[in-house]
């Protein structure tokens, strides 16, 4: 007896789909419910597709397309849930007073240091490092050579860098 319908077909191979599908999605009653969702998608086309293609192929198509979804997004779940929260949903600890007046007095020790460089190597070290502009790029703000605006960097670093291990020795 040859299946008649979408239906008639779907019922004639479902075991065989449901064997196909439990080793994809590794759990039989996962492999019923992937082999119902194809029946569903499989039906409103059923029609159309027996006459240009073979209908069971396509059935098991469907099912095995579904079954690799299913894990892809069970894997991705998993990562998710197990991996460690993004830095920005961790409550972070206040600073004691201690912790606030430490980091004022470096950022006021960075600030003067910043006010004590020549003007030229102020300018090359805020573009470099807080603008991220290239040194070539300052070069041509500053009306200098790369190699020029390098060492104004350099210097500027190294001076900071003093200025702030300076301030850890007090």
């Amino acid at each position: 007896m040859k299946p008649n319908g979408p239906f008639d077909l779907f019922v004639s191979h479902r075991a065989a789909l449901v064997d196909y599908a439990t080793p994809l999605v590794g759990d039989r009653s996962r492999a019923e419910d992937i082999v119902q969702e194809a029946f569903i998608r499989f039906a409103p086309a059923a029609e159309t597709i027996a006459s240009t293609e073979q209908p069971v192929a396509y059935l098991f198509r469907i099912v095995r397309n579904l079954a690799f979804d299913w894990r892809r997004r069970r894997s991705l779940e998993t990562r998710h849930r197990l991996g460690e929260p993004e830095w920005w949903m961790v409550p972070q600890s206040a600073l004691t007073p201690e912790q606030q007046l430490i980091t004022a007095e470096r950022l006021r020790r960075f600030e003067n240091a910043l006010q004590a460089l020549e003007p030229n190597a102020r300018v090359a070290f805020e573009m470099h490092r807080f603008g991220g502009f290239t040194l070539a790029q300052i070069g041509t703000h500053l009306g200098l050579s790369t190699a020029s605006v390098h060492r104004l960097v350099s210097k500027a670093l190294a001076g900071i860098a003093a200025a702030l291990d300076d301030s850890d020795a007090d």
